[in-house]
């Protein structure tokens, strides 16, 4: 538990005292979105509308992000583009856009953002006619939120050749405090590539780290004292790899004694350089929490198969961990726990709302938390937490 925590609960009772705050906190939501019944979304089609009127089934996404001028940015990957909302000021309520972001022959994609508010959005680009495959890793930057993307530039492909190239997977993304890019793939027969830039900007060879169980792209994590982390699922567990020296070379791990669905890992830094994984146990089918060089914690919940999102927010003076997933009906689920004491239980709430594809979080300019979620006719849906004392979320909006 984080020091600001464990000072002010040192004791059983304060604990129960802690967890009657956040039983009345989750009753509070409850009841928010009771009230939200009559506004849940219509059948699902599964497709966003861009400003030409235009509808697009979203591909991949969405991801939010705060912007450099405390703005969000949403971003969601369509056929052929990379649509794209910014708040009109700082904390909302009103959005801009989407404003529509050329991404030719990008498959699948992801988004990292470094401390510095860059967005890089890396996607996997396939080429090819009737023959061979050819696969590249390409990158773009958004700078500043509002402005102009960057061009895509190649980061190249770990396996040389059109018929080899196309065994390589979605990467991840880990942007370091240096501003540094980490980009880590999956090739084939379960190996994992890195490549990073260099201290000028360059990118340095591609790298094998190593290993030949891995199931799925890993989860990366950069920490605020400037070291990477990874977790990739395998059959028999989970693989992790860290760094001894901010920029040294990544070492692999001790294995956790936990077999994640992939698909489901994030990683979030839970106190100043410590992550905690966030994933769904394929022996018992709930959420678990779990740290290098401790036991697996079951906190519940009942994941569908998609990815868990994390997020450090400060309740009421608490620092907690903020979750939120789909469940096996299709709905978004919150949960909400003292920052590394999942032992003492997640408190989770269904909000009633039908989404595709995985909810995100993200924390606004004052702080508020932010659920997104692609709603069930495709549209994007979001609530935030009202003002007031605990996470009550106020009315699902479409942006």
């Amino acid at each position: 538990m984080t020091d600001q925590v464990a000072d002010r609960f040192t004791t059983d009772d304060h604990f129960d005292h802690f967890n009657t705050y956040v039983e009345r906190t989750v009753r509070a939501m409850r009841a928010s979105t009771a009230r939200d019944d009559e506004r849940r979304q219509r059948p699902a089609n599964g497709e966003a509308t861009d400003l030409t009127g235009r509808s697009h089934a979203v591909l991949s996404g969405p991801w939010l992000l705060p912007g450099h001028d405390g703005r969000l940015v949403v971003y969601a990957h369509v056929d052929q583009a990379v649509l794209r909302w910014t708040e009109s000021r700082p904390g909302g309520p009103d959005w801009l856009g989407p404003d529509v972001l050329p991404a030719k022959n990008v498959t699948r994609l992801t988004v990292a953002q470094g401390r510095n508010r860059y967005a890089h959005l890396l996607g996997r680009r396939v080429r090819g006619g009737d023959g061979p495959l050819t696969v590249d890793l390409v990158y773009a930057i958004q700078y500043q939120a509002g402005r102009p993307m960057s061009e895509w530039s190649s980061v190249g492909n770990p396996l040389s050749g059109p018929g080899r190239s196309a065994s390589t997977g979605l990467p991840a993304a880990a942007v370091t405090t240096s501003g540094t890019l980490y980009v880590v793939a999956p090739t084939a027969h379960g190996h994992l590539a890195l490549r990073r830039e260099d201290a000028q900007g360059r990118w340095e060879p591609w790298l094998d780290l190593k290993v030949a169980a891995a199931l799925d792209t890993p989860a990366a994590v950069a920490t605020s004292t400037g070291h990477v982390e990874l977790l990739a699922p395998a059959r028999g567990g989970a693989l992790t790899w860290f760094q001894r020296q901010p920029g040294a070379a990544l070492e692999r791990g001790h294995d956790l004694g936990v077999v994640p669905l992939p698909g489901s890992v994030t990683g979030l830094e839970t106190s100043p350089g410590r992550v905690t994984y966030y994933l769904t146990d394929v022996q018992g089918g709930q959420v678990v929490a779990v740290r290098p060089g401790e036991w697996p914690v079951p906190v519940g919940g009942s994941p569908g198969d998609g990815r868990h999102a994390a997020l450090a927010a400060t309740i009421d003076g608490y620092t907690c961990t903020v979750l939120a997933h789909r469940d096996t009906e299709g709905r978004v689920v919150v949960g909400l726990c003292p920052a590394e004491d999942e032992r003492y239980g997640v408190w989770w709430t269904d909000t009633g709302i039908a989404c595709l594809g995985d909810p995100v979080l993200a924390l606004d300019a004052f702080g508020r938390v932010v659920v997104l979620a692609v709603a069930a006719d495709g549209t994007l849906t979001l609530a935030r937490q009202d003002d007031g004392s605990g996470l009550t979320l106020g009315e699902w909006i479409r942006i």
